[in-house]
């Protein structure tokens, strides 16, 4: 199988990473079947890209046939049998082995030998999960960076299974949905994330020392670093419980005390403020837009 062969992909996941695939997945001029558990998550999906692209309208990045072509090439069920005889697969349901496991296993009963499950996993290892399919060879970590549509880079990571002609086939599809992918080993965070967790985790702890406020650490960054975002702005965007969560999964793996999370951010988990989605995060947005 070639990149010109697929013309219909799957996407099992429609949070904000699977929101993100599917737009670009769409604007690639591939069909796109989404597969979740849930009608309210895919309602949110479907606000989501639909904004993304009309933002794209706005700055004339698109037209508004491109818009209108690209939404007419999704379809959404949340009956995994829609992705039966679908070649390639994109994984981008939550950071769990179980809720993992359950999806492949279900998968795996209805998909053809052919099948390519890539897994956007930003934490897991890709060889433990290719564990869990009846192909190994044909599975491999895709990890795209939120937002999708805007950022360039995919994290390619081959299982210790993987047969080159589906890593072959995963850089190919990266350069058919217009990222740039580099390789990388199976290990713990991969390359973006092994840098970039314990950067969060130590603004958190100078934050939390009183060596400066999260303003000016922001601002340190931004204008002293060149970094369009400061890491608490950063953490605020993604979700203050991913730098938690993500931190303590390498933690697990690797010992080192540098991806332990410091107590205020453990706090910060256990209050509920998780940045934007839920309105309080290092900075408050409850009176913002």
């Amino acid at each position: 199988m070639n990149i010109e062969e697929i013309k219909t992909v799957g996407v099992a996941g429609a949070g904000s990473m699977g929101a993100g695939i599917i737009q670009v997945a769409a604007q690639s001029g591939f069909q796109v079947n989404v597969v979740d558990v849930s009608e309210a998550v895919w309602a949110r999906a479907q606000k989501t890209i639909a904004k993304s692209l009309e933002r794209l309208l706005a700055k004339e990045k698109i037209t508004g046939e491109q818009m209108k072509e690209a939404l007419g090439r999704i379809s959404f069920s949340t009956d995994p049998g829609t992705l039966k005889g679908v070649p390639f697969i994109f994984e981008a349901v939550f950071e769990d082995v179980g809720v993992k496991k359950d999806l492949f296993g279900k998968l795996d009963a209805i998909c053809g030998d052919d099948v390519v499950y890539a897994t956007n996993t930003s934490s897991i290892a890709i060889t433990e999960m290719a564990s869990l399919v009846k192909r190994p060879a044909r599975f491999i970590g895709m990890h795209f960076f939120n937002p999708v549509p805007m950022m360039r880079l995919v994290e390619v990571i081959p299982a210790m299974q993987t047969e080159k002609a589906t890593t072959d086939l995963v850089l190919a599809m990266a350069g058919k949905l217009g990222k740039t992918a580099i390789t990388c080993k199976d290990t713990p965070g991969f390359v973006l994330n092994r840098l970039l967790i314990p950067y969060m985790l130590d603004a958190v702890r100078l934050l939390e020392a009183g060596v400066a406020s999260a303003e000016d650490i922001d601002t340190a960054m931004k204008l002293g670093a060149g970094f369009p975002m400061g890491p608490f702005e950063l953490m605020d965007f993604t979700g203050v419980e991913i730098s938690y969560l993500v931190g303590e999964i390498f933690y697990g793996y690797t010992k080192e005390p540098r991806f332990a999370a410091p107590g205020l951010l453990r706090n910060m988990v256990k209050a509920g403020y998780l940045g934007r989605k839920t309105g309080r995060g290092f900075y408050d947005y409850s009176e913002k837009k």
